[in-house]
């Protein structure tokens, strides 16, 4: 076995940080391993529980309203956000789901998907800082839903299936922030709500999760979803692009490469499916490009692309139909499956790219892992890389399915996890209590190590990680609290008001704890 001073030197260098991180300045000291040991985690609270030094204030809620016509969203998730000023920002804020039993009722009626459509896509807020705490503005201009019932333009003036323009984004899951400073929002789990095709049969088929919305809403076809959708941040406008692939995108997280092209990383959130990135053609733009998807053990992206692989020629009609079903395309090529990807996020100062693997139970994958990859000579556009395991999920690790990630300016790694609400408690989720924030710092005394700052309520997770730009505020979405609820008289949580049913919120958490990491 390696002593402890050469793997954690080890650890840091794969982090990228290099042997100078052991020599930097201990700026974690009211975090040291005593203190650390005391910390209230494994937690089973129903409440947001933080280490020492940190504290936490609501931001908005699901159902409180937006404007007079608008509420915010079930089930929020993903957060960016636009400056307007030093004391004034737009946040971004995806609505991935509902959950009749808390917003509409069971029973299946137009009546009742029609508050559910209007509950989930995006909601853009405005919110401003009054003494020193960021407050959402009820009523402002900028306050918009982009929800279920928007009508949306597909991006290019491209047609599909018939439509040019579709109703609704919905299963917005993660996202991603484009070098021109509008939002992308990804739809995921899209199948749950019009269903799927058969390709073979031409058959739509439901899933076990879904909630009927083709019923009432046949003209909506499940090609119209899938896709990232682009949001410009100060209008609301929006408009799906096909190039990007539809697939369960989790996030579609962009960086512009050396070369001025920019490339979108994105996973797609499913047991044995694939890791995918968009090159585009030219800079600044996503009108056109090459979509690649991975093979890890060749350290290859092969693109989808029906002149670059001729192969799909012979199963699909159009470059169109690849994009709309690339998970048949990448098994055509032999991309590697992968163990759910999830969030992705590009470490801003080694380039470095980091894909959360949340779990696989069927092939005994139950903690999950973190994957890494190092683009040829740092090259985002390249169509070659290197990859490793940075950090595999379970007890010696302290956490359990890494789900939503983060870097900051600095380069610390923030993570969250994503233990399913009804498998929180029992086996072999039981020693990690409830869904929690975690770090490992780049710098100082604790650099390398996996320290949990929080923990979630009852079968809630913790997404949309976003930091200010001082880094001294991290706002975060509380999702789906109490989801294990299954009579609203006796829901399984009360958070955040202590009594009566759960609601989603977003939060902002601030305090010494954090400013010392993210001000090292």
């Amino acid at each position: 076995m390696k002593n402890q001073t050469n793997s954690r030197r080890e650890f840091i260098k794969f982090l990228g940080h290099g042997s100078l991180a052991l020599s930097s300045l201990n700026l974690l000291s009211s975090c040291s391993s005593n203190n650390i040991k005391a910390s209230p985690f494994p937690s089973f609270k129903d409440d947001v529980i933080l280490a020492d030094g940190l504290s936490y204030y609501p931001i908005i809620s699901w159902n409180d309203p937006m404007n007079s016509k608008e509420v915010f969203g079930f089930n929020n998730d993903y957060i960016n956000i636009q400056m307007i000023n030093a004391n004034e920002l737009i946040m971004w804020v995806n609505h991935e789901y509902i959950s009749p039993l808390f917003v509409s009722g069971l029973e299946r009626t137009k009546e009742n998907v029609d508050i559910e459509k209007s509950l989930v896509g995006g909601s853009l807020i405005k919110l401003k800082k009054e003494n020193n705490k960021w407050k959402f503005i009820y009523n402002d201009q900028h306050n918009k839903g982009v929800r279920g019932n928007t009508m949306i333009p597909f991006a290019n003036n491209v047609s599909v299936r018939g439509s040019k323009v579709v109703e609704g984004t919905l299963a917005n899951c993660a996202g991603g922030k484009t070098p021109w400073n509008t939002f992308l929002t990804c739809e995921e789990n899209y199948d749950g709500f019009y269903g799927e095709r058969d390709r073979k049969t031409d058959q739509i088929k439901s899933n076990n999760f879904s909630v009927g919305w083709q019923t009432f809403y046949p003209k909506n076809l499940p090609e119209h979803y899938g896709w990232v959708v682009e949001i410009d941040p100060f209008t609301g406008q929006a408009k799906k692009h096909t190039n990007l692939g539809r697939f369960a995108h989790e996030s579609a997280t962009c960086v512009t490469s050396k070369d001025k092209k920019v490339v979108v990383y994105s996973g797609d959130d499913r047991n044995d499916e694939h890791l995918y990135k968009f090159v585009s053609k030219t800079d600044y733009n996503l009108t056109s490009g090459i979509l690649y998807v991975a093979n890890i053990k060749q350290g290859k992206w092969l693109p989808l692309d029906l002149n670059l692989s001729p192969i799909l020629k012979k199963h699909f009609k159009s470059q169109l139909d690849v994009v709309t079903y690339p998970r048949e395309a990448a098994k055509i090529l032999g991309a590697t499956p992968l163990n759910r990807p999830e969030d992705i996020e590009v470490h801003p100062i080694t380039g470095d790219v980091f894909i959360a693997l949340t779990n696989n139970k069927p092939k005994g994958d139950f903690h999950g892992s973190i994957l890494k990859i190092s683009e040829n000579n740092n090259l985002h556009s390249s169509t070659e890389f290197t990859s490793e395991t940075f950090i595999s999920g379970g007890k010696e690790a302290g956490f359990s399915c890494p789900d939503n990630m983060a870097f900051d300016s600095k380069g610390n790694f923030w993570i969250s996890t994503d233990i399913s609400g009804s498998a929180v408690g029992s086996d072999p989720y039981k020693p990690f209590g409830h869904n929690g924030l975690f770090v490992i710092p780049a710098h100082g005394k604790n650099a390398g190590k996996v320290i949990q700052f929080a923990s979630a309520p009852v079968a809630a997770e913790f997404t949309g990680l976003c930091f200010d730009p001082t880094e001294k505020t991290l706002f975060v979405s509380v999702q789906h609290p109490g989801e294990t609820t299954k009579d609203l008289n006796k829901p399984t949580s009360h958070w955040p008001n202590g009594t009566g049913i759960p609601k989603p919120t977003v939060i902002a958490i601030e305090g010494k704890f954090l400013t010392q990491i993210t001000q090292g």
